[in-house]
């Protein structure tokens, strides 16, 4: 912990958090108290509001801590959301192919825990495998697709996915990166939202997210990128990565990776017919529904920046089983 913020990065997007979950509790009490915003909105806020200050020392505290606590935050959240998926889509009926599934989010965390990427990297193929037969000996091959497709969709994004934002810690310059990750995600949400709002437009994908706006999206790949390429080209000021193009393309990456997580999650929904996948997080839906962006976002920065810079170079390996 003593080492916590010894980057700056970590410094200034925790103060910066700070300061946010300031001014934004200063606006929403200002909009209360001159009544400029009707009730159940200003309700509706302070909601939002709450959730984020429960949220938000959930996220970054196990990241400060250390290597460990942000792996078990990771694989917390993996089945958590899971299990949020599993009740939406009707998959938690089939305890078998949940009960896999769920061992292999627990498998591949525990290769990230152990930095031992071979195995963390062979768990994608060798779990999918066995999502593939485990109902086979139940002789029920009616629905067969079904189950095992939902079933391999849930390990590979709750799973292998989400895991890839856990093995981040192995390196020793983790926090900056991870914490850069869990707050971009969150403001890319922020900069379409109010780009949408302010310029309009044509919808982007109307039947899949209807508020989603084309200036919206782009807007926030103008911002997210930004301010992701400043903040990376300190946090790998001096290695590979710190080329102009290189950090552009990590700030587009986040941006776009994210958009596509949340409305992957849209067309989930609207595939089955709800809102939200869960009501755990008030004014904002489940845990899933806060957390679809960094699904896809975790693995496409994890391979671009291993393949650039490496990750967990140095450190331990197979810290467990070793």
């Amino acid at each position: 912990m003593s080492t916590a913020f010894a980057h700056p990065v970590t410094v200034w997007i925790v103060s910066a958090t700070a300061l946010v979950l300031a001014g934004a509790a200063g606006a929403i009490f200002f909009l209360s108290v001159t009544g400029r915003a009707r009730p159940d909105f200003r309700r509706e806020l302070w909601l939002r509001f709450g959730s984020w200050c429960v949220l938000l020392p959930l996220m970054i505290v196990p990241v400060l801590i250390g290597r460990v606590p942000t792996i078990l935050l990771v694989t917390v959240l993996g089945l958590l959301c899971y299990r949020e998926y599993a009740r939406a889509t009707g998959l938690f009926r089939e305890r078998v192919l949940s009960a896999f599934v769920a061992a292999g989010i627990l498998m591949v965390n525990l290769a990230a825990l152990d930095n031992w990427y071979g195995f963390f990297v062979a768990l994608w193929t060798l779990s999918v495998s066995v999502l593939a037969v485990a109902t086979i000996p139940l002789d029920r091959p009616a629905g067969y697709i079904q189950r095992v497709g939902l079933a391999v969709l849930g390990f590979m994004l709750f799973g292998a996915g989400f895991a890839h934002l856990g093995f981040m810690a192995n390196d020793a310059n983790y926090r900056p990166l991870v914490l850069l990750l869990m707050t971009a995600v969150a403001l890319n949400d922020c900069a379409a939202f109010t780009c949408g709002k302010l310029i309009g437009g044509p919808k982007l994908l109307p039947a899949t997210s209807p508020n989603k706006t084309i200036s919206g999206a782009l807007g926030a790949v103008c911002v997210t990128a930004t301010v992701v390429a400043l903040l990376a080209s300190a946090i790998f000021d001096g290695t590979p990565m710190d080329r102009w193009y290189w950090l552009i393309l990590l700030g587009v990456l986040v941006s776009v990776a994210g958009q596509m997580g949340d409305l992957m999650l849209s067309s989930i929904k609207r595939d089955i017919g709800i809102k939200d996948m869960g009501a755990v997080l008030p004014g904002h839906g489940g845990i899933l529904d806060r957390f679809n962006s960094l699904l896809l976002v975790s693995p496409a920065v994890f391979h671009l920046v291993h393949y650039l810079v490496g990750i967990g170079g140095g450190q331990p390996v197979r810290v467990i089983t070793g």
